[in-house]
């Protein structure tokens, strides 16, 4: 039995996606073991995937902090590795490899560099959708995929019956009208409008929530719906995607919870703008589909609407 190591710091997004990899490398290495590098805040999470052994914690300080890379670098080379799959392709992890396995090939290192294909540049093949990279990647590797392109993020839900019971939830549509605040592009601006046509429409048949992340909170009561807290807390990653996987509907900025959304086969919407494609992302499924705008301030309440009308039933 061999130790194998998946390196997957993040985004939350990024996390969803990359399960369908993670679950491959574990089935082509079925009498190994599969452990993950990842950092602070889906530790807990990772340790619920039943395809992980153990998980390593990366607090991606400063390269120049020498003390916590020798540290670092000393508790990976304990294990032994015999391969790593790189699945964040970052120049961080870039650098891993350098420290770690400076000559290495993709027999003993597996990353888009050292799997790039002879015809393209890495500019060129980072612009396909995210998903058959990691499909092209295992399968220089010479492993199979029959999970890779269809993420199945199930493994992360948990028991949420004490928060839809405080909130007397059952039949709900959530929203996700957030995003970072370097990433204000993101934001499609009508949520309200939107809210008030399915509240016009559906009266009290469902609740419509939102479940706002840490820094979101206080953005909630900007918004005419419920606002779904633990305790006055922000919901855990892992009764978040519960939240959403019993949802009706969900309808999404592109976040990290519309690619939750989309691998937990929820039924639902993103909206894009400018600032990627849905294809890229990989984001479309058979239940949660993209509107690919311009600009999403020019996207109005009537035409989200008009889709969620044809979806939700």
């Amino acid at each position: 039995m061999s130790n194998i190591l998946v390196i997957k710091h993040g985004s939350l997004g990024d996390i969803a996606q990359a399960s369908g990899a993670i679950q491959d490398i574990y089935e082509n290495h079925n009498n190994d073991q599969i452990f993950i590098l990842t950092t602070k805040p889906y530790v807990d999470l990772f340790k619920k995937n039943p395809f992980i052994k153990e998980v390593i914690l990366d607090k991606r300080l400063s390269r120049f902090n020498l003390i916590y890379l020798y540290r670092l670098m000393r508790v990976i080379k304990k294990y032994n590795f015999v391969k790593v799959y790189d699945l964040q392709n970052s120049s961080r992890t870039s650098f891993y490899k350098k420290i770690l396995f400076p000559n290495a090939s993709l027999n003993i290192w597996s990353s888009s560099e050292t799997t790039l294909p002879s015809d393209k540049t890495k500019e060129e093949f980072d612009k396909k959708p995210v998903l058959e990279r990691f499909k092209h990647q295992l399968k220089s590797c010479d492993l199979k995929t029959t999970k890779t392109m269809s993420p199945d993020f199930t493994w992360s839900c948990s028991d949420i019956s004490n928060i839809k019971s405080n909130y007397k939830l059952d039949k709900y549509i959530i929203l996700f009208p957030f995003c970072s605040t370097h990433l204000e592009i993101k934001k499609w601006p009508y949520y309200n409008e939107l809210i008030d046509k399915i509240k016009n429409k559906y009266q009290d048949y469902y609740k419509i929530v939102v479940v706002p992340g840490p820094d979101e909170i206080n953005e909630a009561e900007k918004f005419n719906c419920l606002c779904v807290l633990n305790n006055g807390k922000s919901l855990d990653i892992s009764q978040l995607s519960s939240m959403i996987k019993q949802s009706s509907f969900v309808i999404a900025n592109d976040t990290g919870p519309a690619h939750i959304a989309a691998h937990l086969n929820a039924k639902g919407l993103v909206l894009f703008g400018s600032h990627t494609t849905a294809f890229k992302v990989s984001i479309e499924r058979e239940n949660f589909k993209a509107i690919q705008v311009t600009d999403l301030k020019n996207l109005s309440s009537e035409k989200v609407f008009e889709y969620f009308l044809k979806s939700i039933h």
